[in-house]
């Protein structure tokens, strides 16, 4: 059984960066698609980026367009989620997760089966 650990998260002022990884254990991910929510405080838990199996095709949030960059390493069954221009707004939760192969789309958190426990980041102003 797949397992997901999510580190890389951490404090960080306005306008900074961070780096998330997610690293899988236990199965290999190169055949799925995988994605990145997040949770703030008091909210549902919100999609951010989604990248398809073969590494090309990317999905993301309005909120996090142009700003943060999905990509993944196959070989080394890892996810990861470059987070640039970091805002207050960005603090949050954030896990990742590996699509059903029953899924119907990309954005709702229904359609993912496997979840990390989540890393915080905290972005101050």
């Amino acid at each position: 059984q797949a397992q997901l650990v999510e580190s890389g998260g951490g404090l960080v002022q306005a306008g900074g960066s961070l780096r998330l990884s997610c690293a899988a254990s236990g199965g290999s991910l190169s055949n799925y698609n995988m994605a990145w929510f997040r949770r703030a405080p008091g909210k549902e838990r919100e999609f951010i980026a989604a990248i398809l199996w073969n590494g090309r095709d990317r999905f993301y949030a309005h909120s996090v367009e142009g700003r943060f960059t999905i990509s993944r390493d196959n070989a080394q069954n890892t996810i990861y989620l470059e987070m640039n221009k970091l805002t207050p707004e960005d603090t949050a939760v954030y896990y990742c997760a590996k699509q059903s192969v029953h899924a119907s789309g990309y954005y709702a958190a229904r359609d993912y089966d496997y979840w990390g426990q989540g890393t915080q980041v905290t972005v101050s102003s």
